[in-house]
């Protein structure tokens, strides 16, 4: 059966060594988050992963969700885990201490949501989306709705949702039909028919807080006439307690290929009473916080997914004995030497390696950028910070996602025979990491979000935020002994990331289905070379490390090696992005719609 290790020395490595957390340290997150309390959150949640999330994860693939009378059953053992989980304040970690939470930085909750997404991400759903749903009552709620919704849900005694999707509509949230009719008191009747719900329906909290797009009688058509409204499942009163059962039901389950454990509802609306979350008809800005929120996590998710699929992969290529090195045999006492000899098992060992541990890195300097956002008192430092964050959302999204499934498929392919067996539960993790390509906006979505808002948002200034911070780390650099090897790719990959996007901005001037038609080889195009940025701020600080004598020098000589595989054998996958961006839609678009009727 499958195995995880949290990887708490890379995540040092990266609090201690490669972000500079010094920008952050006057933000009142980082009162208390001292190195000692940082490496203390990391080992506890690294227990908590291991011992408690991980053995119940097959369980959960086996048993699923069970539905009957409107009521949703977890699996043996999910119930006492997040008692444990609450218990010892995770769902309060990164939350405001004003509603119970204690305040530490947000990118310390990314390695917390990295570690519970590798060990269970069925679990993970329900404390993701309640923190998604706390941020966006948090910064749209009324005084009275953050007083009497929030504290519970930091606690973790309530939890959250999002109801977006309808039976009609995905993506063009425009055509949803659900109804909100004004009553008497202020409130509102919910009416209609939300599906996919994620965590609608379980037995694990004493209220699960709906957060619901739907339209006023008097709405305008499209997007600009959706609200939001905040219906909960048990009625809430004025001093916080539970009343009478709300006008909400869970009609049944859907019944997925992967991610068994996580509870996808069709939930039925029929005169629910809810309240107004912000303004009317702004709904889609407000609910745009939890799904940004959503898109950061999903790519965690993605990552934790891969970085449990490569831990199996490495540990059975170690095991498994399978004919003789190609250069003479290397364990000749045995009948034939494990397949880590053999390059193209290292091949797609290297693969994953290089794409988690970068990918990390990466995740890690965007939850910097966003706890500046968010905190920093300087307001030019937040909108900077904020270009960041809203251009690493999509990539990051469909990027790591990417990552997920890639991984996952050749840890499958590494175990060979035994990878498509159930029994060793490494095609529960390509199963189960499916989904992260396809929901909170497909990766498509992402990479046309990049393409049609991130590459023009602000006169581009969101885009130039990159640059700056690339340019930023090669000045720091500069002519240091040894990085020409890591400094020099990075350099030729950003004058060629330049040149292609200016290359495409002119593109879809003249023709908007330009965009389109490029829009997933840029994305690919612009991770690469992001993550091309970590690996040479990862070389740079282990250089450091090991001149200076700190962490331990395999693990640093060993983050040298990974960094010089990911730009010899992966960042020149960007020469042919380049080729295939810049060649246009015409090849796409070139058969009429009716050709690709298959009778």
């Amino acid at each position: 059966m499958p195995t995880y290790s949290a990887p708490l020395e890379d995540f040092r490595f990266l609090y201690h060594e490669y972000l500079d957390l010094e920008p952050c340290r006057s933000l009142p997150s980082m009162a208390e988050a001292s190195s000692d309390l940082i490496d203390a959150v990391l080992d506890e949640a690294a227990r908590l992963a291991q011992e408690v999330l991980q053995p119940i994860n097959a369980v959960g693939d086996i048993e699923g969700c069970r539905y009957q009378d409107h009521c949703v059953t977890l699996p043996e053992g999910f119930g006492a885990a997040y008692k444990q989980y609450i218990e010892n304040g995770w769902t309060g970690l990164t939350t405001d201490p004003d509603y119970g939470g204690q305040g530490l930085p947000s990118f310390l909750g990314l390695a917390l949501s990295e570690m519970i997404n590798a060990a269970n991400p069925s679990f993970s759903a329900y404390p993701g989306l309640t923190h998604g749903a706390y941020e966006v009552l948090h910064a749209y709620g009324t005084d009275d709705q953050k007083r009497r919704f929030l504290p519970p849900m930091v606690e973790g005694r309530w939890s959250g949702t999002m109801n977006l999707t309808e039976p009609q509509c995905g993506t063009d949230l425009g055509l949803i039909r659900t109804r909100a009719e004004p009553t008497d008191d202020g409130r509102y009747r919910i009416t209609g028919t939300k599906i996919w719900i994620s965590a609608g329906e379980h037995d694990l909290c004493e209220n699960i807080v709906h957060l619901v797009l739907a339209r006023l009688p008097d709405a305008p058509a499209g997007t600009r006439g959706i609200s939001l409204f905040v219906v909960p499942k048990f009625h809430v009163g004025e001093d916080g307690s539970l009343g009478e059962r709300n006008g909400v039901r869970c009609m049944g389950l859907d019944h997925k290929m992967g991610m068994k454990a996580s509870a996808t509802c069709e939930m039925q609306y029929d005169g629910a009473i809810g309240e107004l979350v912000g303004e009317q008809h702004r709904g889609l800005a407000a609910m745009f916080t939890m799904m940004n929120a959503a898109r950061l996590v999903t790519g965690i998710q993605g990552l934790g997914m891969a970085d449990v699929a490569l831990q199996n992969a490495q540990r059975f290529a170690l095991e498994r004995l399978q004919g003789r090195s190609l250069d003479g045999a290397r364990h000749p006492d045995k009948p034939a030497d494990p397949i880590i000899v053999h390059p193209d098992v290292r091949r797609m060992l290297m693969i994953g390696r290089a794409s988690v541990e970068g990918a990390r890195a990466l995740g890690l300097y965007t939850g910097v950028q966003l706890e500046l956002e968010h905190h920093h008192a300087d307001a030019e430092v937040r909108e900077n910070a904020g270009h960041w964050v809203a251009l690493m959302t999509p990539i990051i999204k469909a990027c790591f996602t990417d990552i997920g499934s890639d991984v996952a498929n050749l840890a499958m392919q590494v175990h060979g025979g035994a990878g498509y067996i159930v029994d060793t539960g490494v095609e529960q993790f390509v199963r189960d990491v499916r989904i992260t390509q396809i929901y909170e906006g497909t990766n498509g979505v992402q990479a046309l979000d990049l393409v049609g808002r991130k590459l023009v948002a602000h006169q581009g200034r969101t885009l130039a935020a990159f640059f700056q911070h690339a340019a930023g780390l090669l000045d720091s650099i500069g002519d240091e002994e040894g990085m020409s090897e890591f400094a020099t790719p990075l350099a030729e990959s950003l004058e060629r990331l330049q040149a292609t996007s200016k290359w495409l901005y002119g593109e879809m001037t003249r023709d908007p289905l330009e965009a389109g038609a490029a829009s997933s080889d840029y994305l690919r195009l612009f991770a690469l070379t992001a993550l091309a940025f970590s690996w040479t701020g990862q070389a740079f600080a282990a250089r450091r490390a090991l001149a200076a004598g700190r962490g331990r020098p395999a693990f640093l000589e060993a983050k040298l090696a990974t960094a010089r595989f990911f730009f010899a054998r992966m960042l020149p996958e960007t020469l042919g992005l380049d080729a295939k961006v810049r060649a246009g839609g015409a090849t796409l678009m070139a058969l009429d719609a009716e050709q690709f009727r298959p009778d």
